[in-house]
């Protein structure tokens, strides 16, 4: 494991020593959840983008087949 250094100032360090938190472990779940949020918009980008460019499509006469089906289901 890497070791990082975060520096915070004397005030919020007093504040942090009042709360009994394990503050590695917090940090350490923090990053990893910002990590995991940019991934997903970058993936939701990229999803988009594909989209714009009309790489996925809709073929011809699936929409009104599939309304014809749900139709005579009911």
């Amino acid at each position: 494991m890497r070791t990082i250094t975060v520096k915070v100032n004397e005030e919020l360090r007093k504040r942090m020593a009042s709360i009994t938190i394990n503050w590695s472990q917090y940090i350490r779940q923090a990053i990893a959840e910002r990590i995991e949020r940019e991934e997903r918009k970058r993936a939701a980008t990229k999803l988009l983008e594909s989209l714009e460019a009309e790489k996925h499509k809709v073929p011809t006469g699936f929409i009104n087949r599939t309304i014809r089906e749900t139709r005579q289901i009911r």
